[in-house]
């Protein structure tokens, strides 16, 4: 874990200063960053980037600061170092995206979403000031409020990025306690979902976690977590037992906190199947330590270079395949109507289940306030045949998201034309603060990262 004083906080952002200033006026910039967590192409450059380097660590954490528990972060910080600073204090972030290798500054500018987002939102919503590194190669402190604080959250770094932010941080017990609850209706699964949102309980229970998988029509699976001091035994899923495979096979079940924060990283959700990470004669020699969503990308990005999983696919005759990797967000009321849809377009289960409400207004991602949707999360292939080049279900899933009154994350590969777009993630309201921020177009647009960029 990199823990970084003032001082060395100061240095390295000098080092991104200078190295912005020494590419020439008028040339595009970019992060000089070799891991990340998206899923759409970066387009192939050999533009020197910015120099990030010692902007990855926990400055401090303060349980009794004026504004009650919070962390100093670094933007490039994983949350797996974050936590490791803050856990120790009995201390978590509010919101803990399921990955171990997001960064906080790549969550409060892409989105991020877990189990607390029900009743605690997205985690920029927890951001109390944050230093930006801005197209203009200025350093800007910026709170809520700010109009570049408010268009921060889904710009994806056309506004500049992140360098620290104070964010909240809540007091954790050592364990959670989960509940799965199995459920075979769908609209039955919204309605659920809606009271346990409304009430933050269940069954008299508090429900401080809420997630889910739909397993097929008619096997849906919520878990309800509860933090506890209650000592007793744990199961541990980063082993040889895997975590979703025990929300269709146990109805209780206790884990750590650390564990509960990670319990998706292990198996990366269920996708670690395709690298046969989950066949029990491969998973006893796989080093625990290589057990992770990370390796897992690296391992992807082998299959995309080399194109492997095309190549075995034309040797079997089988149609090309479309990636459809996507998380969105629909209204409550309309999950079951999506899901019915889901299963006779494209077909592919488990889904994960994830419910968020946010607090406030957020400009570039306009979901109402205070009104509960639910993101769907699905990662995999479908073969479709020659026109899987042209993404059919990825804009099938689009214009669908788009009907249900719902929004759909920009992580992945997006199809939308430039009008679609611009009315769906208010891109007015962006363009107006980037010319504030970037007058020169220094940093790409949202549009062209997140759709162009295919």
């Amino acid at each position: 874990m990199a823990n970084r004083s003032w001082d060395e906080h100061a240095r390295a952002v000098q080092r991104l200063s200078d190295s912005y200033a020494a590419i020439p006026a008028g040339q595009p910039v970019r992060l000089a960053k070799r891991t990340t967590n998206l899923f759409r192409a970066r387009a192939a450059t050999t533009a020197p980037g910015l120099d990030v380097s010692g902007l990855a660590g926990v400055i401090e954490v303060l349980p009794d600061s004026p504004d009650g528990p919070v962390a100093e972060v670094q933007g490039m910080c994983t949350y797996e170092d974050l936590v490791d600073a803050t856990l120790p204090h009995g201390l978590v972030p509010y919101v803990v995206p399921q990955l171990r290798t997001i960064t906080l500054g790549g969550a409060v500018t892409g989105l991020g979403i877990e189990s607390t987002s029900f009743r605690l939102g997205l985690p920029h919503e927890s951001v109390l000031e944050m230093d930006v590194f801005t197209g203009s190669g200025q350093v800007v402190t910026t709170r809520p409020g700010d109009d570049l604080f408010d268009a921060f959250p889904n710009s994806y770094g056309s506004l500049g990025y992140a360098t620290r932010l104070r964010i909240k941080l809540a007091a954790v017990p050592p364990y959670v306690a989960l509940r799965h609850v199995r459920i075979d209706d769908a609209d039955l699964l919204a309605k659920t979902i809606a009271e346990i949102a409304a009430t933050q309980e269940y069954d008299g229970e508090p429900v401080h976690g809420l997630d889910g998988v739909s397993f097929g029509p008619g096997e849906h699976v919520l878990t309800l977590a509860r933090w506890t001091d209650e000592p007793g035994p744990t199961s541990d899923y980063a082993g040889q037992q895997i975590y979703y495979r025990s929300l269709q096979t146990c109805d209780r079940d206790r884990l750590t906190f650390h564990d509960y924060l990670w319990r998706w990283d292990t198996d990366w959700f269920w996708c670690s199947g395709a690298f046969g990470a989950q066949d029990p004669r491969i998973r006893r020699f796989w080093p625990r330590r290589y057990r992770r969503s990370d390796v897992y990308m690296r391992l992807l990005h082998l299959d995309r270079r080399f194109g492997i999983a095309d190549r075995l696919d034309r040797r079997a005759g089988r149609p090309l395949r479309e990636r459809v990797v996507q998380d969105i967000e629909v209204p409550v009321e309309r999950l079951g109507e999506f899901l019915a849809w889901f299963d006779e377009e494209v077909g592919m289960r488990p889904v994960w289940l994830c419910p968020l409400a946010t607090t406030r207004p957020w400009p570039l991602y306009p979901l109402e306030t205070g009104k509960v949707y639910v993101n769907v999360g699905f990662w995999g292939t479908v073969h479709v045949g020659p026109e899987a080049v042209d993404g059919p279900r990825n804009r099938a899933i689009e214009a669908k998201v788009h009907e249900l009154g719902g929004h759909k994350s920009l992580y992945s590969d997006a199809y939308y034309d430039k009008d679609t777009f611009d009315a769906l993630y208010n891109t007015a309201r962006l363009a107006a603060v980037k010319r504030v921020h970037d007058p020169d177009d220094r940093l790409t647009t949202l549009y062209d990262k997140a759709v162009r960029s295919r």
